[in-house]
């Protein structure tokens, strides 16, 4: 993947997302990583309070959401219409839950934005990551967010490296992307529209849009559909 094609514009449609005035600031999206959290405090701040509980401070629920009562949240957080969160999940703070979108049980999430209608249904970690519209992280798949020597996150392109600076840097997802069963993404990884991930895959590459990741040095291009 090129770094042109790792910009904001090029991995999502941000039309199906409440965090379009934060995303929009910047040409990549990783660059937003440090501001959600003050993002959601300004924005659940704003938002109708005819729609929107507002159960404790920094916590912000549309009224249509259903949030199972053995879930944990810490602020700040917003959870979208028709969103759902369900049992055991734990929310850590700094997250914007898009509508529509699923956050299962057991799932941990940490400074991140889900767009509207992704999922992340089964024993996932999401921390420290974007995941585009109706991206979907199949059971037990998860965003490493801290490299294992715990230097600097580089994000690796074709034409050259992003010294990004920072030191937890999960995934950037883009729009209906396709994670599959036990997967890994590395810290720094980046995966294009409309891809997909084989299960029990290691990403540590940056994944063009419209391709299949079967494994390390094998990804495939995905073929239009024939009439």
């Amino acid at each position: 993947m090129k770094k042109s094609e790792m910009k904001v514009t090029k991995l999502y449609s941000l039309e199906h997302t409440m965090a379009k005035p934060l995303l929009e600031k910047y040409e990549y999206p990783w660059e937003a990583l440090a501001h959600i959290g003050e993002f959601v405090k300004e924005l659940g701040a704003s938002l109708p309070k005819g729609e929107y509980a507002n159960p404790a401070e920094g916590i912000w629920i549309h009224k249509s959401a259903k949030v199972a009562p053995t879930a944990g949240i810490i602020g700040p957080v917003i959870i979208g219409p028709e969103a759902e969160v369900r049992h055991c999940a734990f929310i850590r703070g700094k997250v914007l839950i898009g509508a529509g979108a699923v956050v299962g049980n057991s799932t941990e999430l940490k400074n991140v934005i889900l767009f509207d209608k992704v999922q992340v249904p089964h024993y996932n970690y999401v921390g420290d990551s974007i995941l585009g519209y109706k991206a979907h992280m199949g059971a037990g798949s998860i965003t490493s967010n801290v490299k294992s020597d715990k230097q600097l996150v580089k994000v690796h392109g074709e034409d050259g490296d992003f010294e990004t600076g920072m030191k937890k840097f999960g995934a950037m997802i883009g729009d209906e992307v396709e994670v599959g069963c036990g997967s890994v993404l590395n810290p720094g990884t980046v995966i294009g529209k409309n891809s997909n991930i084989y299960p029990l895959s290691s990403v540590r590459v940056c994944v063009n849009a419209n391709s299949i990741y079967k494994k390390q040095g094998e990804v495939a291009e995905k073929r239009q559909a024939t009439v």
